[in-house]
């Protein structure tokens, strides 16, 4: 008899055992986002069918035109977790300010806070381009039973105890870690249900692929501008292949399977970077590493950054630990 491939319900429950401290929330967090996504994905896979893309008339705290199937897709999200009451906070990319989640009974006893990204990429949801959702996941710093502040969601990507992103592509999937090995999940969307597709999913430690918006390439700090130049060298087993699709989780996701960069620096247009550090930057960090990759700012482990405020942005460099470890070596040049 043929075997079946696992569902994500049943891999997460023969996984229980693996969460610290948790008696099912973390769990239960997994399936509420898993639910979500299903829910997305199907406006996502109808959105040329439908008025629901475009923008949405508002401006997002980034000062981005907010598309209709971002607000959506936060809604969806942000209410998925609040009902299951698992959570008792929620720190989303589109929300000036994060949500203190409370119990309907008035207690604050969930473990738990959730950030997220909750439709990234959606610049191109007009053109038909994968888009896709990343989240993270932290216990609580301040007391089980107290009203979650800002220092519950300000720790450093280190504390992850749970990431992962949806990419809703021409099949989607739930890629995520726990902290022990990054897993993927493909869903049937004939009955609704993700089956392990991609076990232990791994970066190659070199790859052949950089991703970098070289539109921007005079913006760059030298070190940067070195590194393109080093991977256009037709020595060795270069020049790479440049490709750039200008969605994270796109990007990330095919370097990931077929080994490459990706690169966000600073620039003279965005001197702090572009992406941001909670709900893009940590949470694809601990996916990297947990798959044998690195990420960085340019000088450093991106995981051990201790952010500042909710939207900080930071330079990110991630992908296939060699090729971050050369472009390192590139940066440090001119620190």
């Amino acid at each position: 008899m043929e075997q079946r491939n696992k569902t994500l319900g049943e891999f997460i429950i023969e996984k229980q055992e693996e969460f610290k401290y948790s008696s099912g929330e973390l769990s239960r967090i997994i399936n509420a986002i898993r639910l979500a996504a299903k829910v997305v994905s199907y406006k996502v896979n109808k959105a040329g069918l439908v008025d629901i893309v475009g923008a949405a008339g508002e401006q997002n705290i980034q000062g981005e035109d907010q598309q209709k199937l971002d607000v959506y897709a936060n809604e969806v999200f942000i209410q998925t977790l609040i009902n299951r009451e698992i959570v008792c906070g929620i720190g989303s990319e589109e929300n000036d300010d994060f949500i203190a989640v409370h119990g309907k009974d008035g207690n604050d006893n969930s473990k738990y806070v959730v950030l997220m990204d909750p439709l990234d990429g959606s610049s191109n949801i007009d053109v038909n381009v994968s888009v896709g959702t990343i989240f993270s996941v932290y216990r609580r710093v301040t007391p089980v039973g107290t009203p979650v502040t800002l220092e519950d969601f300000l720790q450093p990507g280190d504390q992850q105890v749970a990431a992962g992103y949806v990419i809703y592509g021409t099949s989607t999937m739930l890629v995520y870690t726990t902290g022990y090995g990054v897993n993927g999940f493909t869903l049937n969307p004939a009955i609704g249900t993700f089956y392990l597709s991609h076990p232990n999913m791994q970066y190659a430690p070199d790859g052949k692929i950089y991703s970098v918006n070289e539109g921007n390439y005079i913006h760059f700090p030298q070190g940067v501008k070195d590194y393109i130049k080093y991977c256009q060298l037709e020595e060795g087993d270069r020049p790479y292949t440049s490709r750039y699709i200008g969605s994270l989780v796109s990007d990330f996701h095919r370097n990931m399977i077929k080994g490459g960069i990706y690169l966000y620096p600073t620039s003279s247009k965005a001197p702090k970077g572009k992406l941001r550090l909670l709900y893009e930057c940590n949470p694809m960090a601990f996916i990297a590493e947990q798959a044998g990759g690195k990420a960085s700012d340019g000088y450093g482990r991106i995981m051990e950054i201790k952010p500042t405020e909710l939207h900080q942005r930071v330079p990110f460099f991630c992908g296939s630990k060699n090729m971050v470890a050369k472009a390192e070596e590139f940066m440090a040049k001119y620190k």
